[in-house]
Order: C-alpha cells, then structure tokens, then sequence
C-alpha cells in the first residue's frame, strides 16, 4: 500500500484536527461501499480546486505570496505549494482572449473566467458584485448580434478602429448584461465600439442574467437562437 503524507491530500483544518488523536501515527482508511475521490460527494473538491486555479492565475498576474495568503485566510506555505504544485488536474492557465473564456466555459468554469477577467485584466473592484453574485446565470460563449446591444455611453470613435486594426481576434469576449429585455455592455465600452467601427456584426459574448424574470424572457426569445462556440 503506498503511503501518502496527509497534508497532501486533506485540508489543512482537518489535518489539525486528525493531528490531535494521532499525531506521527500511521493510519489505515477503509474504502466506502463505492470508491469515490476525496471531496467527490460533498462538492469540496471541486470548490478547492476553482480556489486553487484563481490562486495561480492571480500569482501569474502579479499578485505576491503575501497578499494571497491574507486574501485567503491561508498560511504562506499553503499558497506555495498551490503556486508550485505539479498534482494539478485543472491546469487552467487565464488570458483574456475569447479561446480562454471557451476552455473555461468547457468545463463549467464560466465565472471564473469573468471574475480573472474584471479583476486581473479590467482592474474593477467596486462593482464586480454585479457581474459574479451566486444568484446569477451566465449564458455563454456565443455568437451574439451586436446591433442587440444598447449604444447608451458608446462613443464610436476612430481611435478605437485603429486600436483594434491588428488583435480583433485576440480580443476578450464581450460580457453583456440582460434586464428588462435590453442587453448592456457596461465595461467593454472601447472592445464594443472597436468592433462596431471593423462593422462586425456578430461577436463571442457572455450573457449575465440576474433576475429569474430575466432569465424566464431571455430563454423564451433568445435561448434557441444564439448558438455556442465550442472551439476556436
């Protein structure tokens, strides 16, 4: 039987708790009816995990082991073998490019990539409540009409054509707002009007929906009609 150093495997809060009845002892761990992996049933490892990929794409981005050890309650050691750990099974590496947000959205990631995307890339921090509250539903990565989308504080300038006139395909997808039947890009003013002025009619985008109303009246007149990528 192989041995396993259980700091490897369980949290920490458990450990401490296992290292007060059996400190520097070998225990044996009986399988269950069905064999299933750590974490698998109550959902925790699968929240670990999404924590871990935010923690290395924040480290990449340039955030310190110090900062992130504060942000997550967890000791400096902890986020270096996070950071440092080669035993990934998500290795999700962030950019902000619609192939990403794709590769995220694949694996049911969606909201992680808009949360690396408004913190890392957009830097916004007031409001991104509004965009990453558990309540919310996100439709995406689709191909989505532009002419949609309400102009309201969309400045069409030509700065903005030349700015985009090489990278169009290496721009983010476009993180849209539904409510009250209207879509709104409220952060991506400069990528939506870029794309407007190459007159591009139809864009990878992700649509937020906030309210079940909301979401009632976008499924019934958009839900079969917008169709998804699923790769680049």
């Amino acid at each position: 039987m192989k041995y396993e150093n259980a700091s490897d495997i369980l949290p920490e809060k458990l450990v401490r708790e296992i290292q007060k009845y059996a400190a520097g002892k070998l225990l044996y761990i009986p399988t269950g009816e069905e064999k299933r992996a750590w974490g698998e049933m109550s959902g925790y490892r699968d929240r670990l995990q999404r924590r871990n990929i935010m923690i290395r794409n924040k480290y990449a981005s340039g955030l310190s082991v110090s900062d992130l050890a504060d942000e997550y309650f967890l000791s400096l050691d902890s986020i270096k073998k996070i950071i440092y750990s080669k035993k990934t099974d998500r290795n999700m590496t962030y950019a902000p490019t619609v192939g990403s947000a794709v590769k995220y959205a694949s694996i049911g990631m969606l909201e992680e990539w808009i949360q690396c995307y408004l913190l890392l890339t957009q830097k916004v921090t007031s409001n991104i409540d509004e965009f990453t509250r558990e309540e919310h539903l996100y439709f995406g990565v689709v191909k989505f009409p532009l002419r949609l989308i309400q102009l309201d504080g969309i400045v069409l300038d030509k700065k903005y054509a030349n700015e985009a006139e090489d990278n169009v395909s290496d721009l983010p997808p476009l993180i849209i707002q539904y409510k009250d039947g209207k879509f709104y890009c409220t952060e991506q003013k400069e990528v939506f009007a870029a794309l407007k002025q190459h007159k591009v009619n139809a864009y990878p985008a992700i649509v937020i929906l906030k309210e079940t109303m909301d979401y009632k009246r976008f499924m019934s007149h958009y839900g079969n009609v917008l169709f998804f990528i699923n790769e680049l």
